[in-house]
């Protein structure tokens, strides 16, 4: 793809150790829910050269215990996918500990991510996600029995700084991760009140890289540039950073961090809208080709075409057009009608995405009375279903 000249960045980053895997540059593509598939994998490390860590979206662990046909589906890896990242969702110690020993004895994959940052009411109102954390015991006993079903699995875990300024748990969390032996912490710097919205607290980052410097601290949240993740681990001390929101319909944006952590010169990827919609109709053939259904695949892809075609001149009656395709020839017939020479817009690097934010945080009923009682985790707290 062209690129403008960009300058030479002022450092560098060590790689980071997850467990026996080495990850150069230090760059993990975060989990999102109906994104981070194998199709999307593939592109984002397709870009980055093979370099980074690219994880699975959300895999409930009743759903895997249980062999769920679509769960099973979303553990599926590429070939090439080295070292395969599988993240969990669970609230049930017993069950979480059945999840992690059946991916090591089966071997699902190569590294274990477990989930307590997911703000999504219907996460939360269970007692998971990132309301999980404020229960400082069942934080604890999860954690624990990850690890040690995992065997020689590394298990890291990825979480925010608590409900609301009021309840916050990533101190408290991270010193309980340390002790209980997992391999690294990701923080997104905001809070489970906030979800989406407002500005990411990089300070939070730092703060708990000083308070657990025994494992790497991996940074979350406003990082939509190479700039950005760099401003990151200078400004913070974290080993590294985690991109979500920042790549949606931007796989390329992969090339630009790893040039920009091995300090390399080279540009950073600028495409043509012309060289965007062949992204557009790879990643849409690739979901076709994953699920077994070309139309189904089109149709999964539809949530990605206001991401890829923002700031583009593309008016809001082709918008609608090309994001109710449910064809590759639709799709594609659609895009060369458009004056596929622009230039990558101005501005179009910004941020994309959930933006919402100041939400009422949803727990379930005594949920805050007692940050140790475990109390209040049901039975219909396992998710049975993946990748939401």
């Amino acid at each position: 793809m062209p690129t403008l000249t960009t300058p030479a960045p002022d450092r560098t980053a060590a790689p980071l150790r997850i467990g026996p895997h080495t990850v150069a540059p230090p760059v993990v593509l975060a989990p999102m829910a109906g994104i981070t598939n194998a199709p999307f994998r593939t592109l984002c490390r397709e870009f980055s050269g093979g370099k980074g860590l690219f994880v699975s979206e959300m895999i409930t662990t009743r759903a895997l215990v249980e062999r769920n046909e679509k769960t099973m589906q979303l553990i599926h890896f590429d070939a090439t996918e080295t070292p395969r990242s599988i993240q969990l969702y669970g609230v049930d110690p017993v069950t979480v500990g059945k999840a992690v020993r059946m991916i090591a004895e089966e071997d699902l994959a190569d590294h274990i991510d477990l989930n307590f940052g997911c703000p999504v009411p219907k996460v939360t109102r269970k007692g998971g996600g990132s309301a999980l954390p404020y229960k400082r015991n069942l934080l604890r006993a999860i954690v624990r029995e990850a690890v040690t079903g995992a065997g020689g699995l590394p298990v890291t875990m990825k979480m925010r700084k608590g409900l609301d300024d009021d309840h916050l748990t990533y101190l408290d969390a991270g010193r309980i991760a340390v002790e209980e032996g997992v391999t690294a912490i990701a923080l997104h710097g905001r809070t489970t009140a906030q979800h989406y919205g407002g500005t990411a607290d990089w300070d939070a980052i730092a703060r708990l890289k000083e308070h657990v410097p025994e494992i790497p601290v991996l940074g979350n949240g406003d990082i939509w540039s190479a700039e950005d993740a760099l401003r990151m681990v200078r400004e913070t001390g974290c080993d590294g950073v985690v991109v979500g929101r920042g790549c949606l319909g931007r796989p390329w944006l992969f090339a630009d961090l790893v040039a920009a952590f091995e300090g390399r010169t080279d540009a950073f990827v600028r495409p043509t809208l012309r060289e965007v919609a062949d992204v557009m109709v790879r990643h849409a053939t690739l979901l076709g080709e994953w699920i077994g259904d070309e139309a189904r695949g089109v149709i999964d892809f539809r949530k990605h075409v206001a991401w890829y075609l923002k700031g583009f001149a593309v008016g809001s009656e082709m918008r609608k057009r090309l994001a109710i395709t449910s064809s590759l020839e639709a799709l594609r017939a659609g895009l060369d009608e458009l004056d596929l020479d622009q230039p990558w817009p101005a501005g179009a690097d910004g941020p994309r995405g959930r933006t919402s934010g100041n939400n009422r945080v949803v727990l379930p009923d005594g949920w805050l009375k007692d940050p140790y009682d475990c109390a209040g985790i049901g039975e219909d707290a396992e998710l049975d279903t993946s990748g939401g």
